[in-house]
């Protein structure tokens, strides 16, 4: 999905947000979002991650690399052609915003985070470095969603190699935590069956910005953006975007 500015609706300014989905899911999980944000008048980049929105095993072919360099190719598009830009993303594609702020700051004014992945308390993902050498794929990770008849329409199964490439990712990614000074708005799933506290222990600890918020919803699971609590998202997403791209200006 992408669709252009309408400053005519943001006060004469053009607003972008780029809106990521997760590890193995796709823009499902993120269109109610993305609509949203499009009809307030932002500017929207929904890029597909590489090896998502085909066949599991693709995933296995692709690596936290790429996914780093196709949310650096949308960034590129929206700082070029919007005066502030923010970045919202679902567990990886949270992380994936993470990391666009730890590199990318100055051209953010921004990030919104639901359930982030950037750290577990599970021990068998130590084993992953070996494990994908034996197996291609676990049992899949996607519709933990409490509301019934949802659907993320994720893959079935968790491809090793990418998994254990995506928990490097994050290693990476919590050691540089202190170089993210941009705000960040932080929904947090009371409830989360696939992302555990230690993601949020870890934002707490290595995060430089001072205008930090948590919010926990008590009302969804881990796809909390097709969930119960997705009209909340939507909301104060819209609240935080509108008041930090008005502190960027000038």
């Amino acid at each position: 999905m992408s669709t252009p500015a309408r400053p005519e609706l943001t006060g004469g300014r053009r607003i972008g947000v780029l809106v990521q989905h997760g590890f193995t899911g796709n823009p499902v999980s993120m269109r109610p979002w993305a609509e949203d944000l499009a009809a307030r008048g932002y500017a929207v980049e929904m890029p597909l991650l590489p090896g998502h929105g085909t066949r599991w095993q693709d995933l296995n072919k692709v690596t936290w690399a790429d996914w780093v360099a196709t949310v650096e190719g949308a960034l590129d598009k929206l700082s070029s052609e919007n005066d502030a830009v923010v970045a919202v993303g679902l567990s990886m594609g949270g992380a994936l915003c993470l990391r666009l702020a730890a590199d990318h700051g100055e051209d953010l004014a921004g990030i919104v985070v639901v359930n982030p992945a950037v750290d577990t308390l599970r021990k068998d993902v130590k084993l992953l470095p070996l494990l994908k050498h034996v197996l291609p794929g676990m049992p899949g990770i996607a519709n933990d969603i409490k509301k019934p008849g949802a659907d993320e329409h994720g893959y079935p199964t968790t491809p090793l190699r990418a998994a254990a490439s995506m928990f490097a990712g994050y290693a990476d990614l919590r050691r540089d935590l202190p170089r993210i000074a941009v705000p960040v708005l932080f929904f947090r799933s009371a409830e989360d069956h696939v992302v555990d506290i230690a993601s949020s222990r870890a934002l707490h600890a290595g995060l430089s910005s001072t205008d930090f918020e948590e919010r926990v919803l008590e009302d969804s699971y881990h796809v909390a953006t097709l969930d119960h609590d997705a009209p909340r998202i939507l909301a104060e997403s819209a609240e935080f975007i509108e008041r930090v791209t008005a502190q960027q200006q000038g």
